[in-house]
């Protein structure tokens, strides 16, 4: 192997599809650069190009993930028209629906074990993060969501969200009730009293 050419114009993007690929089918502990390396026919010191370790490779697939689950939601947002109950029910689903499709990818966007807490968060963060906190103050200001501070509404909201998807993907919850549960879901939030 040490003596195969580079010859990936996009080693970076093979690499990340192919670790995606893994953590689906085989979890976390497999991945591994070496491995990763190999899968793509290249040296095992051409991932380090873009990857200075494990936890690089980790950071980047994360942000991989939030980026897609951020394009995902804001398509939802966009595509659920003006009425904001509408959006709000878009975006509870497609996160859902992203929580089952992707549970392992998901996981790992949350764990940040090794993330430096005082690091802004990373590109794909803040496009999920900025379609949810959009959501949550035009709600606010439209009268359907509660008044407050909208940032714990936005966490209380993932929470669900992702209890929901936790509930079904480990069983407890029947997977024909995913879109009955995001109902309820998005109906208590947007209760007016």
């Amino acid at each position: 192997m040490a003596d195969r050419p580079y010859h990936h114009g996009n080693l970076r993007a093979v690499l990340l599809d192919a670790a995606e690929r893994t953590l689906r089918e085989q979890g976390l502990d497999r991945l591994s650069l070496r491995e990763l390396a190999r899968q793509a026919g290249v040296s095992h010191a051409a991932p380090r190009r873009h990857f200075a370790d494990r936890r690089a490779l980790l950071d980047a697939l994360a942000d991989t993930g939030f980026a897609r689950l951020g394009d995902r939601m804001r398509a939802a947002i966009e595509g659920a028209g003006p009425d904001v109950d509408a959006q709000l029910h878009a975006a509870a689903t497609a996160y859902v629906r992203f929580a089952i499709d992707d549970g392992p990818l998901l996981d790992l966007m949350f764990a940040n074990k090794n993330a430096d807490e005082a690091a802004a968060p990373s590109e794909g963060a803040l496009r999920l993060f900025t379609a949810v906190g959009d959501l949550i103050v035009r709600g606010q200001q439209a009268g359907a969501l509660p008044p407050g501070d909208p940032e714990r509404l936005r966490l209380l909201l993932v929470a669900t969200l992702q209890g929901i998807a936790t509930l079904v993907t480990s069983g407890r919850a029947p997977a024909e009730q995913t879109g009955a549960l995001v109902e309820d879901a998005v109906a208590l939030f947007t209760r007016r009293s």
